[in-house]
């Protein structure tokens, strides 16, 4: 896949997990009913949202992070051992920092 292929793709997601990120701040920010019951669903379900929206976050810093390393000319290369990342490693998860030997 070609560096504009790439930069295409990660700021599609880029995007998409902006706006994913978003609509969760506009869902836990809502009020909450006056109906105890159904308040301790909602309070729960905000306690969900909460979680999916740090997952949302780590995956734009992720994705940030991808375009740097290609703004750099380091996308693809392991930011450990300094070695290549596996094209199928990059195709299955565009914002690979480490290579499959050095991944945690």
């Amino acid at each position: 896949m070609s560096n504009a292929e790439v930069r295409a793709r990660l700021t599609a997601s880029l995007a998409e997990l902006e706006h994913r990120l978003g609509s969760i701040k506009r869902d836990v920010t809502r009020s909450h009913s006056g109906d105890w019951a159904e308040q301790a669903q909602e309070r729960e379900n905000d306690e969900v949202e909460d979680a999916i929206g740090l997952e949302t976050t780590q995956s734009i810093a992720d994705t940030r992070a991808a375009l740097g390393r290609l703004d750099a000319g380091t996308y693809g290369q392991c930011a450990r051992c300094g070695e290549a990342i596996g094209a199928a490693r990059l195709e299955a998860l565009p914002t690979a920092a480490h290579c499959v030997n050095c991944a945690d």
